[in-house]
């Protein structure tokens, strides 16, 4: 029976080594309610696992822990995948939208590294890019940039992709 738990407990542990999770953003929500008063709490959280996958949860709770907790769970449900170059930087430049916030993101030269702020940097960072630059423009909203993020990595694709779906020899790619 202890053999048992100590495999399940190894499990966890591989289960929970392999993603990471940063907090964006913590906000105390406050409703008015009949009583008085009620307070909540609102987390933002970037998952990944710095080889590809990254995703932007959200989640409310009456403690922090819980909307964190909550959020988590938010964010592995909305993973995408990231093609990335073999310097560990974008194939090209994309710009993605969410809400009233655009992001930029460019690829950037080998030990350049991420040049970028605030949750841009947590999404690219959680997500394996590690040379990129990039510009928030419009909203500074944490979830919104984020999000904006996810959305122009998932826009992102590599000449093998393009080829496959044109039905062409990626060589056919650079001759055109």
């Amino acid at each position: 029976m202890a053999e048992r738990r100590s495999r399940k407990k190894s499990r966890e542990t591989r289960e929970a080594s392999e993603w990471q999770e940063r907090v964006v953003q913590i906000r105390r929500v406050t409703k008015v309610v009949k009583g008085g008063k009620s307070l909540s709490f609102r987390a933002v959280v970037v998952v990944g696992n710095e080889k590809g996958q990254a995703g932007v949860g959200v989640g409310k709770a009456n403690d922090v822990i819980g909307a964190v907790r909550k959020a988590v769970a938010d964010g592995k449900k909305h993973l995408i995948t990231v093609p990335l170059t073999s310097s560990q930087s974008l194939p090209h430049r994309m710009t993605g939208e969410a809400g009233g916030a655009r992001v930029l993101v460019m690829p950037a030269a080998p030990g350049t590294g991420v040049i970028a702020g605030g949750a841009v940097r947590t999404v690219l960072e959680l997500a394996g890019v590690r040379n990129a630059l990039a510009k928030q423009l419009g909203s500074s909203n944490p979830l919104n940039n984020a999000r904006a993020t996810i959305d122009a990595l998932s826009l992102l694709r590599t000449f093998g992709s393009v080829a496959e779906e044109r039905g062409i020899e990626v060589s056919r790619l650079y001759s055109v």
